[in-house]
Formats: C-alpha cells, structure tokens, sequence
C-alpha cells in the first residue's frame, strides 16, 4: 500500500543540500529512528504531516515540527526537548502513540515508538476527503482571554488552542457566525469567526492560522514559567 505513495528521488540534490529549509515532512521507508544530517539512499516521498502534538507523562503539552518520519520513530523540532530515556505520548493524525526520547540535539528530538508504524495507513488517514478539512492537533492549555464581539467583550477561559482555533467558555449564543477579536495571555490579537456553540462554551475559527514557530514559542514560555513556579513553591 505504501509503495504507491512513493516518488522516485529526483536526480537533482537540492533537498539534501538545503535540508533546514525543508517545505515538508520527508518520510522513509526504514524502521530506524531518523538522526540528523541523515543522507538515505533509499527511495522518499513528501507527505503532509507536519505538525504534531507532544504530550510529557507529567500532562505537559506542546507541538512538534516533524522533519523526518520512520516506521520506527521521528526526528522534530521542538520548543522544550524531553530528556533523553523519557515517554511522551505522540499525537499523529488523530492517532496518539507511545514513543521514547532516544537523543536531543538543541531544539531537536529523536523519538522511537513503542512499536513499528503502518506508515501507509497513517498517510491515508492524513488525505484529506471531500468536504472535510483536517484540524489541526489541539493543546489542551487553561488560560484567560478577552474575546471582543462587536463593542462587547468578554472575559472567558480558553480550553485548548490549535494554530488554526480555540475553544473558549462562558460566551453567548448569538456570537455564533460573529467575527470577533480574541487577546490571549501573552499572543497577539487574534481575528476569527465563532462558528458553534454548546452549554456556554464556543469553537472559534482564526481568519488565518497562527505560525508554528509563534504557538510554539508561547508555550515554551508558558512550560517555563510553569516550571519556574513549580520550582519555587517547593521551597
């Protein structure tokens, strides 16, 4: 199933030249966790998995750049690298799974499942069908925010936040199909459109989708600050 998804590697040499500049999630056929300045022989193909959701057996969430995916593992950025020997539990199309911390390298991680993927399966739950857009993966941060609807604001928790939404609470019903402003702790004003709503809690929809390097720099902070406090108060 997998080999039809596969491309034959270009004579060009360009994409291992520049491989910080990469534009998508470079996936291998092989079982062995990717490690970087990798150079593989074997044959590649570009995929639309990029972004993922990295949650610490203490409950600490962030998203991951995915730059290399395995059968076996992946190689992302991230904002916090987990020390060397932990489990995290990875977030990849909908599908969360068991995976270790095998090497660290500044902002980059590699990390081995706890069991080999069917990467065919995974990609092809990654398509997108018709009528249905894929949703981003959510952090599940508890933080205030202001949500400004027309000339009224209000003052709700946030409940999760993705690049491309959040879920706030408490919020009127007539807010739905509103566009409206939303200032959270720390990001910058963010336009969107409330599009449902259910028992006083609302989806919001952002007019365009934050930056990964932005969301994923607030929460570094947050993890920080957290850590910090952590800190203190064990004093």
């Amino acid at each position: 199933m997998f080999a039809s998804l596969i491309r034959r590697k270009s004579a060009s040499s360009n994409a291992d030249v520049n491989d910080g500049a990469f534009e998508s999630t470079t996936v291998s056929l092989s079982t062995a966790v990717p490690r970087p300045a990798e150079r593989r022989g074997e044959e590649r193909v570009s995929a639309m998995l990029r972004v993922g959701k990295m949650t610490t057996a203490s409950g600490e969430q962030q998203l991951i750049r995915i730059k290399n995916l395995s059968a076996g593992g992946l190689m992302a950025f991230v904002a916090s690298p987990p020390s060397v020997g932990d489990m995290v539990g990875l977030e990849l199309s909908s599908e969360t799974i068991p995976a270790r911390a095998v090497w660290t390298r500044d902002d980059l991680v590699g990390l081995k499942f706890d069991h080999n993927l069917d990467l065919g399966e995974l990609l092809a739950g990654r398509k997108p069908r018709h009528g249905f857009r894929l949703r981003p993966p959510r952090l599940e941060i508890r933080c205030r925010a202001s949500v400004k609807v027309g000339k009224l604001y209000y003052s709700v928790d946030v409940h999760d936040i993705s690049l491309g939404g959040m879920k706030v609470e408490p919020i009127e019903e007539y807010c739905v199909g509103k566009m409206v402003v939303v200032v959270v702790e720390s990001l910058r004003p963010i336009k969107g459109e409330v599009r449902w709503y259910s028992d006083r809690r609302a989806g919001i929809v952002f007019d365009k989708p934050l930056e990964f390097d932005e969301l994923a720099e607030w929460v570094g902070k947050r993890l920080e600050l957290a850590s910090l406090k952590a800190s203190y108060q064990s004093h």
